[in-house]
């Protein structure tokens, strides 16, 4: 069903919320109504997201909620207290009217969530999902008895086909129109149960009214409670009575397994093996599950890395195309110049870069997910990460973190709670993504390769990728310790069945996430890379150039020859520049590591993005700023500086700290600009840049100073 514009305000529209288990198929009844037209934020004060659409029905227009999965009200989680707090109303205004999505290959587990809805006030419509699914396994489902067992509409959906859709529609209009009352039998069950057990009490000498049972059980400390506890024969007929501790659930249970039955028409049993039950033979394997899990994480990884390097590249070049066509119509102007070229045109580049990278994992993401494989990969990865307090889901937002961080944070939506969804964000950035990669071949085609040989490059490099991930893994053992001080959930998860991916469903999460991510951390690295131009142009004194200009005609003809006026002229401004000062005053700091201010001010440069580095350093270096990694002049550049009393200046131990503070360091305002926008908080993004860069301080001091003894 499409969905149309309208001039309606969020506050006067009819909400419609969208509850259900997880994995029910809440998310594609959802797209199918609202299409494109999506809202994603926060619900108000928490870091929940909150996707809302708008759909027309007849003459009014519904705002849609898709609230997070729910298997029961007694929430625990973040996200399970604010989908509760939502259905209440108590954290906005209250739905209008419940769509409980039930699966119908999994009614019974359902129809228990249904009962405790049934209990509150909102009118509730039942979309029946799953019918298909339900009918391959042998498990016909009777919709009219069910609705007549529950006292609500039911219908029967598939949203990837549309049908039902209408249907589903014309039956939240009836609700708000007139309101069928839920039916409350389960309260029944719960009565029988409580009668029971006060017989069995009664005939064991304590006689107590059925009105006090529930609450007498249900109170630890009541002295109904005390006289089970003592009493061994009572204890078993509480068990009895209630297996799970609380005789309502008990009852809910008891009742939702007597409507499943009644409502299956075709109770044949189905197959012993099924295809899911022969593929997670393989795929949940001790062995053969994790050589599955690394071919597909690897095919993921690569897609990523390597795959999106052609839109990148051309997204590059169309920015920088853009950038030559505009220079010349403001040569007249220089500062505006560069304002537009170098600040604003750039800034946009920077940000609209990231988009393949994004899309990609997000294509992958949607993809494993509908296919059910993601809550298999999750299963096997727990093992490995749980000692450190990380939950198996989040190997697939570090993992995503090798090509880009970005991607990889907002993946950690992925995770169950709050605490391990924000100790994955604040770890995601040490993975060392491809930004990196240019500094790590400059400075070993520099120095290591020259002086080791090809062998201990490809050894250099690779530590280098990983130096970030094994820090990790006991930075999140310290978070979780001292920050956090959580204790790590069970880790409790729903294997859905195999399924063909729905191709809408895919679309439409790849163009919200990306819609996403420019329209929020896009708009936060844009004005930093004004701010940074700014810092690297200013202050300009024209004066100043033609001394620069005056400088460079007396040099020796050897020096003139290798490097341009305007490189020269350009390498001068950006020393006296408001950032290069910056980088000469803390070059005191970092002479413990070993760079100067020429290496310091290219690390401030390159906080912005990682990506500016090799520029900035080929325009500091005097070769002027269209230089790349593998270039022959910087490389012999950096190998030959030397320090004011004539020792080189980046020797091998000075190499590799340089590689580990740019591989530990939080050198992207992209980065953190979306955990701003992940976390709702600028706490969280200041306190991952002052641990990353004090870690990676730390670490580049130690390796010089182990450098300078070892010789």
């Amino acid at each position: 069903m499409p969905c149309h514009r309208t001039t309606q305000t969020h506050t006067n529209a009819p909400i419609v919320a969208l509850v259900g288990n997880p994995n029910s198929g809440k998310t594609s009844i959802f797209n199918r109504l609202t299409g494109r037209h999506q809202r994603v934020a926060n619900y108000p004060g928490v870091t929940v997201e909150r996707v809302s659409g708008k759909v027309r029905s007849g003459d009014r227009v519904l705002e849609v909620v898709d609230v997070p999965g729910l298997y029961s009200l007694q929430a625990t989680t973040e996200d399970e207290i604010v989908a509760v707090q939502a259905i209440s109303g108590s954290i906005e205004r209250a739905p209008d009217v419940l769509v409980c999505v039930m699966d119908a290959d999994n009614l019974e587990r359902n129809l228990f969530f249904f009962s405790q809805l049934a209990d509150g006030p909102t009118p509730i419509v039942v979309a029946l999902t799953m019918t298909d699914v339900a009918q391959r396994r042998g498990r016909t489902i009777d919709v009219d008895a069910l609705a007549a067992e529950l006292g609500v509409d039911v219908i029967p959906v598939v949203a990837h086909k549309g049908r039902g859709i209408r249907e589903l529609l014309d039956a939240i209009e009836a609700n708000l129109i007139h309101a069928r009352p839920a039916r409350r039998r389960h309260q029944e069950f719960l009565s029988r149960r409580i009668e029971n057990l006060k017989d069995r009490l009664a005939r064991s000498g304590v006689d107590v009214a059925s009105a006090e049972v529930f609450e007498g059980l249900t109170d630890r400390f009541s002295e109904l409670r005390r006289s089970v506890d003592e009493i061994p024969e009572l204890r078993a007929a509480v068990h009895e009575a209630a297996p799970e501790g609380d005789p309502d659930i008990a009852a809910r249970y008891d009742w939702a397994a007597e409507v499943a039955d009644a409502v299956l028409l075709d109770k044949t049993p189905g197959k012993r093996w099924t295809t899911t039950d022969r593929m997670d033979y393989i795929l949940t394997h001790r062995v053969f599950g994790l050589v599955a899990f690394l071919g597909i994480m690897f095919v993921m990884f690569q897609s990523i890395y390597s795959f999106a390097a052609p839109a990148m590249n051309a997204i590059d070049a169309l920015f920088g195309w853009l950038g030559d066509l505009v220079s010349p119509l403001l040569a007249s102007t220089p500062a505006l110049q560069s304002l537009v070229v170098d600040g604003v045109i750039t800034g946009v580049g920077s940000v609209m870069v990231f988009l393949p990278q994004i899309l990609i994992l997000f294509f992958f993401i949607a993809f494993l997910e509908g296919t059910g494989y993601l809550a298999r990969a999750s299963f096997l990865m727990d093992r490995l990460l749980g000692w450190c307090g990380l939950n198996g889901r989040a190997f697939v937002p570090l993992l995503s973190s090798f090509a880009c961080a970005i991607p990889g944070i907002m993946a950690a939506r992925v995770m169950p709670d709050a605490k391990s969804r924000l100790a994955t964000i604040l770890v995601a950035p040490l993975m060392s993504c491809s930004a990196r990669l240019p500094v790590y071949i400059l400075f070993i085609g520099a120095v290591i390769e020259p002086q080791f040989g090809p062998l201990w490059a490809g050894v250099a490099l690779f530590g280098m990728h990983m130096v970030g991930a094994v820090v990790a893994i006991p930075i999140v053992f310290i978070l979780n310790r001292s920050v956090f001080k959580g204790r790590r959930l069970p880790f409790v998860l729903e294997l859905p069945p195999y399924q063909w991916p729905k191709w809408r469903d895919i679309g439409l999460t790849m163009y919200n996430r990306g819609k996403i991510f420019v329209n929020t951390a896009g708009r936060i690295i844009f004005v930093m890379t004004i701010v940074v131009w700014g810092l690297l142009y200013f202050p300009r004194d024209e004066r100043a150039m033609d001394e620069y200009r005056f400088q460079y005609a007396r040099l020796p003809a050897v020096e003139r020859e290798a490097m341009t006026e305007e490189t020269y002229v350009q390498s001068r401004h950006i020393r006296d520049s408001y950032m290069g000062r910056i980088g000469r005053a803390i070059e005191p700091a970092f002479a413990p590591a070993g760079f100067d201010w020429r290496l310091t001010t290219g690390i401030l440069a390159a906080f912005p993005a990682r990506e500016v580095v090799v520029p900035a350093l080929g325009i500091i270096f005097a070769l002027g700023g269209e230089v790349s990694e593998d270039n022959v002049d910087l490389r012999h550049a950096l190998s030959k500086a030397i320090w004011p009393d004539g020792s080189l200046l980046i020797t091998p131990w000075t190499a590799i700290g340089v590689m580990v503070f740019f591989a530990l360091c939080c050198q992207c305002t992209s980065t953190l600009a979306v955990v701003r926008r992940e976390t709702n908080s600028w706490k969280w993004p200041v306190f991952m840049f002052a641990y990353m860069t004090l870690l990676a301080y730390g670490f580049a001091v130690l390796v010089h100073q182990v450098g300078r003894v070892v010789g």
